[in-house]
Parts: C-alpha cells; structure tokens; sequence
C-alpha cells in the first residue's frame, strides 16, 4: 500500500492482537488475507513483509506484464505442469482454477487476455493493474499491510501464536498464514513451527552451453524443438517448444520447461549434463535423409552450406549445423556428400549433443523447487498437520510450475483455500 504503515506503538506488557496475521505480502498472502477478510469481515488481518513494497515479484514478473494465469481449465490437465505438486493440486484445482482466477479479477473491473501459447495477461500488458487491484482490494477490507517488519521469532501458543519482529514488536493472533515464497526466513520460521524442509534448489533457468560457434548464434530462434536431458539414475527426460540461442547457451520457453523438471537431478549433477536437440521433430529421421538424398541428386553442383533445405531453420543455423556441427566444408558440393558425411548431418539435425556446463537466470524472476514437504499440510485447508493454526500458502511448499502462469495460479489457488479456511475457523 502506498502510505507503507508500521505497527502501532505499544505497551511493553501487551502485545498487540489480531484475529489473523500473514506473514509475506506477495501473491499468496496478499490472496489468502483478502479471501478470509471477504468470507469473515470481522476478522481482524494483518501482513507483515520483509520487503519495501509488497507484490514485488508480481510487478516484476512477465516482463513487468503480470503472467497471471493460464488459459487451462480442465484440473486433471492443469496439474500436469506441475513437476513437484501436481499431485496434492488436483483437489485444489477442483475448487479454485485458472477460471475461477480470471473471474475473480474481472469482478474487480480487471481483464485478462489469453496469448496464442496460452498465458494469460491483464488486457493493459501492466502488472500495475494487478497490484493496484489486489491493494486496492486489502485497502477496502481494512487488511494492514507493515512493510519492512520481518518476523524473528515464531512460537505457537495454546491457543493461537506469539511473534516478535526484528524490531522487537510484539503480536498475538488466533491464526498464521506463512506465504513467504522462497525466503530462507520463511523457511526458518516454519522449521520453528515442526515442520521439515525439502531443501531449495533452482527451477526455471536457462542452460550455459561452452560452444563459441553457437553463441555467435544469438538472437536466432527456432520455433519447435524437441530437447533430451540425459541425468544420471534417472529415465531421460524430454520437453519440446520454441528454443532462443543466446549468448551464453540456450533459452526458450522448451528449455525453461527442462529445467523445471530436470532441477533436482541437474543440482545434483551441478549442471553438468549431456543435452540432445532436434532441430526438425515435425519429421522423422528417414524424412530427413530422404530430403537431404534428393539434394544430393537434384542439385548436386550447389554447396550443402548454400541454403537451409528446411523452412524451420535459418540460413545462419543451418551453416552452424552443417559446418561446423558436422563439420563439412564450405566448398564441398553435394554431389561429393559421402553417405557418411550424409549420416553424421543428419544425426546433427535429429539428435546432436551439447554439453551443458551451468545455469542461467530466467530473467528477474526466480522460482524453486523444494520447500515444505506437502505430506505435512492438508491440502483441503492447507493448514499444517504439524502445527494446529497455521496455515501455508504458495511457493514456500514443494510446489513448482513450468512457465506460463503456473506459478501464480498456485498462489491465488492455495492462498484463497487457506483464506477461506481460516475464515469459517473463525466463525465458529
């Protein structure tokens, strides 16, 4: 909120109290607290962030965009871009969806716009729209948002919860919601509270692939690749899409989405691993020989590294992939193409290695895995079974997405279940 409160001055003896407090005011907390201020308007809600500005990653994400959701509505299909947590989100997704979430912004005057890959966007391309409605949303409903008060001690009480600021401000409440995302304190605070920890690695990142040759490449794109990640005691994992060559390696949403599902064997293996590209997955191999045997008959006095007999490959990248891939020189004609040197270039066309050595970031937004193992939270409330009263919404569990809006429609899902859980708690 714009005017930024800080708690109110206090007696040293007498903590201040509030019927619900929420610690993180990202896209879960900032959810959870509005849903339980609309399901119960009594209670009294308070937020406390870490941070200068709540909805931080909002307003970053997507470009400064705001992916908000994507245009999947069917539960059963919508879990499956989910490498940790699909699971646990089938009930969920059930009772709040993708369509659900595009509801909820439009009866606040907000519309979204869904893209031809899917994401969905508020129609103005300005995450601004989204912030300003969900603070706009707390504001209304009398939620208290402290920005720059990070909670230093946790300890659960009979009944309710007692916490201490870094500043040394203290609070009660009846009820706790963690939605801290991937906070180190967050996870901290939850250790407090019992529960273990799945520990974090990196989701959603881009591969650093040693080729000079390749980078030279960067800005071209393709828009349908099929990738392999080969990772040790474990079956190959494949994803397929667009690929952007960059001047570090490769990116594209086909390269996030390996990255998501890959994230803990590549951790393990410190992003060191074999990586293999189809260039043309829209054929199969033998269509590719074929096309290039017809070459070699039909215009065998033209240089193999003339032109890109496949529309779906730029001049550029098919000199990359003939000459120095496969290692052709520039000179040789195709008529002088040896069915070996016929072979290898296909294989570089259908099934090349690269070796990955390192990750990038995905631009300003960083997502992990791990985090709170589900088996610890109820996921029709997503109150903890370790700790009575507290509730955990978002990133802090194991939960991840592919690119594309997954993660959001995480928070909004977990975060309006554990708003509407508290809320009836506190009806009783």
């Amino acid at each position: 909120m714009s005017d930024r409160p800080r708690p109110p001055a206090q007696s040293a003896s007498l903590p201040q109290s509030a019927s619900l407090i929420v610690i993180g005011a990202g896209a879960a907390g900032l959810f959870g607290a509005i849903a339980c201020a609309e399901a119960n308007p009594r209670a009294s809600i308070h937020i406390f962030e870490a941070g200068r500005e709540p909805l931080a990653k909002v307003r970053i994400s997507g470009g400064g965009r705001c992916n908000v959701t994507h245009a999947c509505f069917d539960p059963a299909v919508l879990v499956t871009h989910y490498p940790r947590g699909s699971r646990a989100l089938r009930g969920p997704f059930s009772r709040f969806q993708p369509r659900d979430t595009v509801a909820w912004f439009e009866q606040r005057g907000v519309r979204l716009k869904t893209e031809a890959d899917g994401r969905m966007f508020p129609v103005t391309d300005d995450s601004g729209t989204i912030v300003d409605c969900l603070l706009g949303e707390a504001r209304r409903l009398g939620i208290r948002i402290y920005t720059g008060q990070a909670i230093a001690h946790i300890q659960a009480e009979d009944p309710g919860f007692g916490l201490t600021t870094r500043a040394g401000s203290e609070w009660r409440c009846d009820h706790l919601l963690l939605a801290t995302g991937s906070s180190p304190n967050g996870y901290r605070l939850a250790l407090q509270l019992g529960h273990d920890l799945v520990p974090p690695v990196p989701s959603l990142f881009t591969f650093n692939l040693p080729d000079p040759a390749l980078r030279e490449l960067a800005g071209v794109s393709v828009e349908n690749v099929q990738l392999h990640l080969a990772l040790e005691d474990a079956p190959t994992l494949t994803q397929s899409g667009p690929l952007l060559i960059t001047h570090w390696g490769v990116s594209g949403p086909a390269v996030l989405k390996l990255s998501a599902y890959g994230a803990v064997g590549l951790h393990r293996q410190r992003y060191r691993a074999t990586l293999t590209v189809n260039w043309l997955p829209a054929l199969k191999q033998d269509q590719v020989r074929q096309t290039l045997l017809r070459l070699k008959q039909d215009q065998g006095k033209r240089q193999v590294a003339a032109f890109s007999p496949f529309p779906e490959l730029s001049r550029r990248l098919w000199q990359y992939l003939a000459q120095r891939r496969a290692n052709l020189g520039p000179r040789l004609n195709w008529a002088d193409l040896s069915k070996a040197q016929l072979q290898v270039l296909v294989n570089e066309l259908t099934r090349g290695d690269y070796n990955i050595a390192g990750k990038g970031v995905f631009k300003d937004e960083f997502v992990t895995c791990g985090g709170i193992p589900l088996a610890e939270v109820n996921f029709k409330t997503l109150e903890s079974r370790r700790c009575p009263g507290l509730y955990l919404a978002g990133e802090i569990l194991n939960i991840d997405g592919i690119t594309g809006g997954f993660n959001f429609q995480n928070a909004w899902t977990t975060g309006w279940l554990a708003g509407h859980a508290i809320a009836a708690q506190g009806r009783d």
